[in-house]
């Protein structure tokens, strides 16, 4: 993933250029998913103090899991050093702060993490070492959503084809999601499904939450508990 460093000043142009044919930028996808997540937390009651963000770029999830989810710290860890000076250029407050992978955080640290569209980066086998990380940086009933692209969305394929750093990644169904997180140690919670409509068809999105268990979203999310 040290290839991120080359991107990493013009990530977001690149992600947005891949992105325009949803008609959306990435900060639409962004909402949606930490508003999901606020979502299905508050359901299950639970209302997290301080979160992970594993893969985090550039840090643009760390204000939004600040204002919209309501942890009060988040930490941001990555492989690249390059987007994690932009990080903290961008975002480092006292709530939020960065560091690569190789500056490990305390076990048993954080109540969630949040980890979106990172696997299909890491290595097949390297990814049971990056669920450990991040299992070993949770406290005992805490939650981590995992966030992948759904590769059985044809118009997830399509996207990932223009964008330069997704073009070669290897893809996760949510069965082997599943599977490589069950096997990490973590209880599987659920396994939903969003962005199933384009800008253009923005009209039927009110939909997305009675279909949301059925394939069919860009994205997927698998909450899990670790026990």
């Amino acid at each position: 993933m040290a290839e991120f460093d080359a991107y990493a000043e013009n990530y977001a142009e690149a992600l947005g250029r891949g992105l325009a044919i949803s008609g959306e930028d990435s900060s639409y996808y962004l909402r949606g998913r930490v508003a999901w997540l606020k979502g299905c937390l508050q359901r299950m009651g639970f209302k997290p103090g301080s979160c992970l963000d594993y893969g985090c770029g550039c840090g643009d999830s760390a204000p939004e899991l600040v204002s919209a989810l309501g942890v009060q710290t988040v930490t941001g860890v990555d492989v690249s050093s390059s987007q994690i000076e932009i990080a903290r250029r961008k975002h480092a407050r006292a709530n939020c702060s960065f560091a690569t992978v190789n500056e490990p955080p305390p076990a048993g640290a954080f109540d969630l993490a949040y980890s979106n569209g990172v696997f299909h980066h890491i290595p097949p086998v390297e990814r049971p070492a990056a669920l450990q990380y991040i299992n070993k940086a949770l406290k005992p009933g805490a939650y981590f959503a995992l966030w992948e692209n759904n590769p059985w969305n044809p118009g997830t394929r399509y996207v990932m084809k223009r964008i330069p750093f997704d073009k070669d990644a290897i893809t996760l169904s949510p069965l082997e999601t599943r599977r490589l997180v069950t096997a990490a140690g973590l209880k599987v919670i659920s396994i939903t499904f969003l962005f199933l409509f384009p800008r253009a068809l923005r009209v039927f999105r009110p939909l997305e939450p009675r279909v949301a268990r059925l394939p069919l979203g860009a994205q997927y999310q698998v909450l899990c508990r670790k026990t």
